[in-house]
């Protein structure tokens, strides 16, 4: 599973223009691009393929500039500038890779990731999880350079089934705090102290299923450095077989949520929201992230079964169990009319199932009477 280079939904075609929008230039590394009022420089330089890093941005939130690593120089300005949080005006002069930005980025990756119990972690921990130990890869960034005493607090004793609170990976970057505010409105989870004191929490520094949390996942992930991570995913931490994602769409209700389904050889390890999922822009609720147990449950039913003369339900063949409804529908029909035929289509079930059942109740008994268990 190849970890995302940043949060996906952002303009790939650089000369892709919003409607109605001026078409202004300034020149990005020598070069004279195209830009529209309202940007950032930011914007500018990833929609035309300028790797530009950043550990406190998500193109879902507001800018924030506080990590400090997508600084440029500006000619004209006394020193580098956050380009998330500086508006692209015609004219500029930008150079957004040069030696003394580069050890810039490095001298504060280093200063990040010393305060950090370490870099390496399971990719199952969330989307963005390896954000900064990609980008410490890339600098050549010393872990070690200025160790000393690290601020973190871990919340390992709470005990909530789907989110893990491991502080001591903690940059305070603070996109889950951003991310519960701005895209979710629960404001679960904030900030207390100040400086080295700093500390993600909850009201009352309680638990996560004692504050407004939802679990919709959004702070797992946004998180850049597997701080707050999947719980449910870590259980197949450690496991062989190689990571894959599959796009499909989540059929708990009608939003039509874009998920990856993360599987590991032929078992179903994690639901990850899709950051460029129309319907749903990277987010999703409980249900459509954490509730994927039933797929490998052992007391799921392998064969069908039919209730026989003793009262006593027994597996059979699908040829039979097929025929028995058919004819148990058709009784039905004949007996008490169309009307007598309802349906219900599970939320569990794939959206193909869903489309087939309303079909054939439509078409077949020429009825509206369908519905599905998750629609409410």
């Amino acid at each position: 599973m190849t970890p995302p280079t940043h949060l996906q939904n952002k303009q790939s075609d650089p000369d892709s223009k919003p409607q109605g929008q001026e078409t202004l230039t300034l020149t990005l590394d020598g070069e004279e691009v195209t830009f529209f009022a309202g940007e950032t420089i930011y914007e500018v330089a990833e929609r035309h393929r300028k790797e530009v890093p950043t550990l406190c941005y998500d193109p879902r939130l507001e800018p924030f500039g506080a990590c400090r690593l997508c600084v440029v120089e500006l000619e004209g300005a006394r020193n580098p500038v956050a380009s998330c949080t500086t508006q692209a005006q015609p004219g500029m002069s930008i150079k957004t890779k040069t030696p003394a930005i580069e050890e810039h980025r490095k001298v504060l990756l280093e200063m990040v990731v010393s305060e950090n119990d370490g870099i390496e972690v399971d990719p199952l921990r969330g989307y963005a999880s390896q954000e900064l130990s990609t980008l410490v890869d890339r600098y050549g960034a010393d872990t070690g350079r200025f160790q000393g005493a690290q601020s973190g607090c871990s919340k390992f004793e709470d005990d909530n089934p789907f989110i893990l609170r491991d502080y001591n990976k903690c940059i305070s970057c603070y996109r889950c705090v951003r991310v519960c505010a701005e895209q979710e409105g629960d404001y679960a989870i904030s900030i207390k102290g100040r400086g080295f004191e700093t500390q993600i929490t909850t009201e009352f520094d309680g638990l996560l299923k004692d504050s407004a949390c939802t679990f919709c996942g959004q702070c797992v992930q946004t998180c850049p450095t597997g701080a707050l991570a999947d719980r449910k995913a870590l259980r197949a931490e450690g496991q062989d077989g190689e990571l894959q994602k599959t796009r499909t769409i989540c059929t708990y209700c009608g939003v039509g949520c874009s998920v990856d389904l993360v599987t590991q050889e032929d078992r179903l390890v994690a639901v990850q929201p899709a950051m460029d999922g129309p319907a749903n822009e990277g987010a999703l609720c409980v249900k459509g992230q954490f509730a994927f147990d039933f797929v490998q449950n052992p007391d799921r039913l392998k064969k069908p079964l039919i209730r026989r003369e003793d009262g006593e339900l027994h597996e059979a063949e699908w040829e039979e169990a097929l025929q028995r409804a058919a004819d148990g529908f058709l009784k039905a029909l004949d007996e008490h009319g169309r009307h007598s035929v309802y349906a219900i289509a599970s939320g569990r079930a794939p959206s193909e199932a869903a489309y087939t059942l309303q079909k054939w109740i439509r078409s077949g008994f020429g009825t509206n009477y369908i519905d599905n268990c998750s629609r409410a």
